[in-house]
């Protein structure tokens, strides 16, 4: 049987609790690791530049749990993309990534999750895509100095809403250092995406996956990628579980909400652990254990 860790994301938990309080919380509902976030707000945007001070205590919080963190989940970049068309928003990009690496390093975390983005809030042109391949070089040049993986998620946006997509992308900037994070329901949602050819035609490029449902884009819907509860959505999970489990994929799987504004965000969370605890055991999938 494969064993595989299990994580939660950061935006899934209370907001009001500190870091050890998560930890300990992620543990009890009965996950491997906690999913980092550094988002658009600047509240999170702040976290890059934590003092020493609050680096060491964050990383204390995790000793103290017997805790870790898997991935660190930079969608900083819709709001500073690196294919803007502003190239003072395209620095400010350059310098978050460099930023973000140097946290990981500080917080033990090995995998910065990139928003496949070429630009969110401005319109794509030839030159965004462009503008992208020119500072995702750079930002794989940076991580790879720290020995940091980078994996760009495949999107609710059609610029790379594919893992072969993703596989185009790594034939132009060519290093190990840069990798694929499928989101099993931002592939299911596009129907021009074969779900499981394109996790078999892509298997080797794929560091973590993100379990997440999603309804499908049509002629007449823009298709649904946030905020769709575990099971109502179009996705097959026990498929693609199945598949990656024939794969021999090894890493990790993230369930990513966003309960944390929910009136009781600890229940929608057992309810979502729940259902992915009978799909790992109908695929033959066997959970981490879990630290103690």
């Amino acid at each position: 049987m494969t064993v595989n860790a299990l994580g939660i994301y950061e935006k899934a938990l209370p907001p009001t609790l500190n870091w050890e309080q998560k930890f300990e919380l992620v543990h009890e509902l009965g996950f491997n690791f906690l999913e980092f976030s550094i988002d658009e707000s600047d509240e999170r945007l702040q976290r890059l530049n934590w003092s020493r001070k609050e680096r060491y205590e964050f990383r204390a919080a995790m000793w103290k749990t017997h805790s870790r963190i898997n991935t660190l989940m930079l969608s900083g970049h819709r709001r500073f993309p690196l294919g803007s068309a502003d190239p003072q928003v395209r620095e400010q990009a350059l310098v978050m990534m460099q930023e973000a690496i140097d946290l990981a390093v500080d917080l033990g975390i090995r995998n910065i999750q990139l928003a496949g983005y070429d630009v969110y809030y401005e319109p794509k042109t030839v030159q965004s895509h462009e503008l992208f391949l020119e500072n995702l070089q750079k930002c794989v040049d940076m991580a790879a100095k720290k020995l940091v993986m980078l994996s760009i998620e495949t999107m609710d946006d059609p610029f790379l809403n594919s893992l072969t997509k993703i596989a185009q992308v790594k034939k132009q900037i060519a290093s190990p250092w840069l990798q694929a994070y499928p989101d099993l329901g931002n592939i299911s949602a596009w129907p021009e995406n074969d779900v499981i050819n394109d996790l078999e035609n892509n298997f080797a490029q794929i560091v973590a996956v993100h379990l997440k449902d999603t309804k499908k884009v049509t002629p007449t819907f823009k298709g649904q990628f946030k905020e769709v509860p575990f099971g109502q959505g179009n996705v097959d999970f026990l498929g693609c579980l199945k598949a990656l489990k024939r794969l021999g994929y090894n890493g990790s799987y993230t369930v990513e909400m966003w309960t944390e504004s929910a009136a009781d965000p600890i229940a929608e969370v057992k309810k979502a652990k729940a259902f992915f605890t009978e799909l790992f055991n109908q695929a033959g999938i066997q959970q981490e254990k879990i630290n103690e």
